[in-house]
């Protein structure tokens, strides 16, 4: 089959474009709370909330849309529904209207990241399948690392008073001066309006789904929702995201309120290395997957995520600074271990127990929510606390997960003898 490595690069640039959307909630949160006036903190959690609940819903149904349509039809969709939602939000900058754009966008991503799977296996050869899934995660995490520093530079220049040109004149001038962060949006807009065009301009290759990737019919379900261990592994599907979104949505907000630093220069660059940190975990975590058993991987990125957590909590500002990034240097493997070793517990139905698997990225809606709701009552360092509990149910999985096939793995000779001999 014929490999069209230029695809693999506007691949890489779709894998930037979602997080550069995606994971900006997290720095937006102390403008959301002040500008918004939300007396709870449970409220700026629904932000977050929206957002991922829209994700689990649509996993399942995506992959049903890839299977009837053609790629080309589904991206455009994809990229289309958040488009529609930052618009909604910037044209009326209101919270309820922030949710509902949060919903949208969502929708959207979810769509895109079922179809960009398989989209990558084709475009690069299944050969190289996984080394761009990996530089896949590393433009996501390098986009994620971007996008609070974009954040911070532009409100920081629509503030300044200074005479304004190009771009960030039009910003402004779409912008409430009150709201500077809401550029961001229109921003967003531009960014999607040409990736779209992209999109409906460039010939893609007929997409045919291997059985991993197919949704599998209503008799696929019945058997996998009978397997106990299903369920278990959604359960740590949703603990692992409420880790990842619980954190990276509080960090920013945590700093503000604890040790007085300011959201834009400070909360949002911090939040940025957060994700930064997570792309070069994923690198180290391939490392450790060669050498040592995925569960034991899974047990000391626990213990350490967990230790992390509560230096950030509990240490100075200094060390929070250190400790809330490498709490995501820490989780970054947990997600393909949990994935991996879930589908390698069955002996079928893959593609459908992926579905499943990828609903539980819902999760991400509950973490923000629930230790936004602890912290109304007992302050947000103790609501904090929650993520331990759910790091310590994903430290369990290395404890009772019995796969049918194991991780292959070795000595750092035998690694490196082998890398001699190709």
């Amino acid at each position: 089959m014929r490999r069209s490595y230029a695809l693999v690069g506007l691949i890489m640039l779709f894998w930037f474009v979602i997080s550069f959307i995606t994971n900006i909630i997290g720095p937006l949160i102390p403008d959301i709370i002040d500008n918004f006036h939300l007396q709870h903190l449970a409220l700026a959690g629904f932000i977050p909330m929206s957002f991922f609940l829209a994700y689990g819903i649509m996993s399942i149904p995506s992959g049903l849309l890839i299977e009837r349509f053609s790629q080309k039809a589904v991206l455009t969709a994809g990229f289309s529904l958040p488009l529609v939602g930052s618009l909604l939000f910037a044209w009326v900058p209101t919270f309820p209207m922030l949710l509902a754009s949060s919903f949208i966008i969502g929708l959207g991503m979810a769509m895109l990241q079922t179809t960009i799977n398989p989209l990558t296996r084709v475009a690069g050869g299944e050969e190289n399948f996984a080394f761009f899934s990996v530089l896949g995660q590393l433009v996501f995490g390098a986009a994620s690392f971007v996008s609070p520093l974009v954040y911070a530079g532009l409100v920081e220049r629509l503030t300044s008073g200074e005479p304004l040109t190009g771009i960030t004149s039009w910003l402004q001038s779409l912008t409430p001066a009150a709201l500077p962060w809401v550029s961001l949006y229109w921003l967003f807009a531009v960014i999607l309006v040409a990736v779209i065009v992209i999109v409906l301009a460039v010939r893609f290759p007929r997409l045919e789904l291997q059985e991993n990737e197919r949704s599998g019919g209503l008799h696929s379900y019945k058997v996998l929702l009978g397997n106990r261990y299903v369920y278990l592994f959604f359960l740590g599907m949703l603990c692992y995201t409420a880790t990842e979104q619980g954190v990276a949505n509080w960090i920013s907000e945590f700093l503000r309120q604890y040790h007085g630093l300011d959201p834009q220069t400070v909360g949002a660059p911090t939040v940025g290395r957060f994700w930064g940190y997570m792309s070069v975990g994923c690198l180290v975590g391939l490392f450790a997957l060669k050498l040592w058993d995925a569960r034991d991987v899974l047990k000391v990125a626990g213990l350490l995520a967990i230790g992390f957590l509560l230096a950030a909590l509990f240490g100075p500002a200094e060390v929070a600074l250190v400790a809330f990034p490498a709490v995501g240097f820490s989780i970054s493997v947990m997600f393909s271990i949990i994935m991996s070793l879930g589908l390698n517990s069955v002996d079928r139905y893959h593609g459908s127990f992926a579905g499943i698997l990828c609903t539980g990225i819902a999760g991400g809606a509950l973490g923000p929510l629930i230790v936004g709701w602890l912290g109304d009552w007992v302050g947000l360092r103790a609501a904090l606390l929650f993520v331990c509990v759910t790091i310590a149910y994903i430290i369990g999985i290395a404890f009772w997960a019995r796969p049918l096939v194991d991780n292959k793995h070795g000595s750092i000779r035998e690694l490196f003898h082998k890398k001699n001999r190709s």
